[in-house]
């Protein structure tokens, strides 16, 4: 990859570049939630609520006042919670010590909570013009192919070598060109499922995998581990027309709010029995279905049943529909069941 080909990437970018709203402002603010929000997640999901977060949520002072519950309703549907919370603990942290401001010094930002380097790198490169690139799994794609790179794409010493490669070219470019060109063309021309559109791309020239016509062979990433299946029985328990909630208070989704859950699938009569054996008064139980959610790393599979009480079970909080919908953070996993209700 020569210094020309890198000027033709560049230029294509600022021809082709898609109209995304964090394109339209420089404010290291808008720009940070913006790549929190697109780690993990696609770019028309993310235009959905980036819009209400900031509307919301407008300065780093915000964010570090908003509670909890609040923060995470806002967040409701984009997954991988942890993301949110460490955005609220980041920007205590700049309240605190960097008088609201994220800082312009790479080391500062990764010393920050949920500021990895790929974030840092993008941050300081669209926000300040600085030469520091910022490499994620679009960029990763790329330069696999370009280079016919055989080794594990997830090999953290292949990433610094990248990161090496463009530091040195980046310096020549406008950075926020230079950083958002590679990630566009992994987006939208080299692209990770079907068919990379390589005739329109402007690194053809110097791209090995293409001019060898193995472009799907690359990236190279080592075997994922199966996930992991997790079966679950849901209870629902519905009381004078309002329903059981809880808040999870760690592990997976914690913060969040979600229905009444024991690891073990069940049939009715299995869940007749273990409710008798915990005490709980009940008129009805009606079965809404089978669900499935997918996480990263595991399944749930779940048996979800409507149990009407006789009296109030646990101390549970009991609320209505539309007050769980305006007001409590119910993750993807249980949606579904919420919608079937």
């Amino acid at each position: 990859m020569r210094q020309q080909d890198i000027e033709n990437l560049v230029l294509w970018y600022q021809k082709n570049k898609r109209d995304l709203p964090w394109r339209h402002t420089k404010d290291a603010y808008k720009i940070w939630i913006s790549e929190i929000m697109l780690q993990q997640t696609r770019v028309e999901a993310v235009k959905r609520y980036y819009e209400v977060f900031l509307k919301s949520l407008p300065t780093v002072y915000d964010l570090a006042q908003v509670s909890d519950d609040e923060l995470l309703k806002l967040w409701e549907g984009l997954g991988y919670y942890s993301r949110a919370r460490n955005l609220k603990k980041c920007a205590c942290e700049l309240v605190r010590s960097y008088q609201g401001v994220l800082p312009d010094d790479e080391k500062e930002l990764l010393s920050l909570p949920g500021i990895g380097e790929y974030t840092a790198g993008a941050i300081l490169s669209i926000a300040y013009l600085k030469p520091v690139p910022a490499i994620d799994g679009n960029v990763m794609r790329v330069l696999s192919r370009v280079y016919e790179d055989e080794r594990d794409m997830l090999n953290s010493q292949v990433r610094k070598e990248y990161s090496e490669i463009l530091r040195k070219f980046i310096k020549k470019y406008p950075p926020d060109d230079f950083t958002q060109s590679f990630i566009e063309l992994g987006a939208v021309v080299c692209v990770p499922n079907g068919t990379p559109l390589c005739e329109e791309c402007p690194l053809k020239r110097c791209c090995k995998a293409h001019r060898h016509h193995k472009e799907f062979l690359y990236p190279v990433k080592s075997a994922k581990k199966p996930r992991k299946i997790i079966s679950k029985t849901v209870f629902v328990f519905e009381y004078c027309g309002r329903y059981s909630i809880l808040k999870k208070e760690e592990g997976l989704l914690s913060g969040t709010y979600e229905f009444p859950n024991v690891d073990e699938k069940m049939c009715q009569d299995d869940v007749k029995k273990y409710l008798a054996q915990q005490g709980c008064s009940f008129s009805k139980i009606v079965f809404l279905g089978e669900f499935k959610h997918i996480f990263s790393h595991l399944e749930w599979h779940m048996n979800a049943y409507v149990i009407s009480l006789q009296k109030p079970f646990k101390d549970y909080l009991y609320v209505g529909l539309e007050e769980i919908k305006m007001n409590y953070s119910i993750p993807s996993a249980f949606q579904k069941i919420l919608e079937k209700i």
